[in-house]
């Protein structure tokens, strides 16, 4: 009665256009419901308990922990996304559970060292035919690597946390040629809108948190800041016409909560008028829509780019980083080479897997160095090295 109630009470909230529990494909293994949970409540919980998720905390955002542990690492960021994704669905109506389910999962797939492991891994791998890419990674990650339940391998998440998973970032045609089996998750259709504003939400997350740890390092010097972004300058503005005798480092994080606060309202309000001037009603209409959406207005997608070219230009691409990121590289090259050499030097667990499976010792080796941490990796190096 408690389930029903909550289950219930839940769907009459949410828009037409939101994914209402009750209209879900399900679990590969079916499951009888939790008396006072939704399904994507019991997602979200599996994916919080998973050792993927715990090791995001020693996965790089941007700055590595031997700059500073102040900075945002892996984990931070997907909180502060999954933080930034309830407020937009709820103002929207969407579905939260689903939206939380999907933030604190987007980047469990993520490898070490930031992008520049996913780089060399899919550079690595595309020398084998294959390719790699982190949103796939998860996908293997919650249905096969997380061992946690004696009924079925992998967490058993619904239909629509997995597929959202995959899509959230980008839309795959029926007639592409991957690594791994989508064909059940509805190619050629736009995700629910739960799983397109994660992308979004991701976006705004990651340029905020950047603009202020850029900053916060000295790399990234506030002339510049002002010079190249003409929102940041005019939220800064403002901000010292208001607090003018406020340190600047108090005015910047004034102006990077502006920021925050003006990118999310303009992608609510932006959103909700694409809907409304497309009158639609319905997931299905949100499937077989032409393109996605959720986004923002020209003029903000305009000023978004501005700080997306500024952080390429003034922060990714800075000397000191750049430093750290040709270490990186050489780090995971050093490590695949090490275990295709021999792959009985993978763990018992994953040399078992690729006996098991029977699948290639390429694949086995990338997913084992795609799972570790940039600690572990950073270990493994100097043991592999050693005489």
């Amino acid at each position: 009665m408690i389930g029903e109630m909550t289950v219930g009470t839940q769907d009459r909230r949410l828009a037409p256009y939101a994914f209402a529990q009750a209209e879900s494909e399900g679990r590969k293994h079916p499951e009888p419901p939790h008396p006072y949970r939704s399904d994507y409540q019991r997602d979200r919980d599996r994916v919080i308990h998973t050792k993927a998720f715990r090791r995001l905390e020693n996965k790089t955002q941007v700055f590595g922990p031997d700059h500073s542990d102040h900075f945002r690492n892996r984990l931070t960021h997907t909180l502060e996304v999954s933080q930034i994704a309830r407020t937009i669905s709820q103002v929207l109506d969407l579905n939260t559970d689903l939206c939380e389910a999907l933030a604190l999962s987007h980047d469990i797939g993520h490898p070490p060292f930031s992008h520049e492991g996913e780089s060399v891994l899919h550079s690595l791998m595309s020398e084998y035919g294959s390719g790699f890419e982190h949103n796939l990674h998860a996908l293997t990650i919650v249905e096969d690597f997380e061992s946690r339940y004696a009924s079925f391998r992998g967490l058993n998440l619904t239909f629509e946390v997995r597929e959202g998973i995959v899509k959230h970032s980008r839309d795959y045609q029926a007639s592409e040629t991957l690594w791994i089996d989508l064909s059940p998750y509805r190619l050629g259709e736009r995700p629910p809108l739960e799983a397109q504003l994660i992308d979004l939400a991701d976006e705004i997350a990651y340029n905020s948190a950047d603009l202020d740890d850029g900053y916060e390092s000295g790399l990234l010097p506030l002339s510049q800041i002002l010079q190249e972004s003409e929102l940041m300058n005019e939220l800064f503005g403002e901000c010292s016409r208001r607090f003018p005798r406020a340190p600047e480092k108090l005015r910047m994080r004034e102006a990077l909560r502006r920021l925050i606060d003006r990118l999310v309202t303009a992608l609510v309000e932006a959103t909700g008028r694409r809907l409304e001037r497309s009158a639609i009603h319905s997931v299905e209409e949100v499937r077989r829509y032409p393109s996605r959406l959720v986004g923002f207005d020209e003029e903000t997608a305009r000023l978004n780019r501005q700080i997306k070219r500024l952080l390429r230009s003034g922060l990714y691409n800075h000397p000191t980083l750049t430093e750290a990121r040709r270490q990186a590289r050489g780090r995971v090259k050093r490590l695949f080479r090490f275990y295709m050499e021999d792959p009985s030097r993978l763990p018992p667990d994953h040399y078992r897997r690729l006996q098991r499976d029977q699948i290639p010792a390429h694949s086995a080796v990338c997913h084992y160095i795609a799972g570790m941490t940039d600690v572990y990796a950073e270990k493994i190096c100097e043991q592999i090295s050693s005489p």
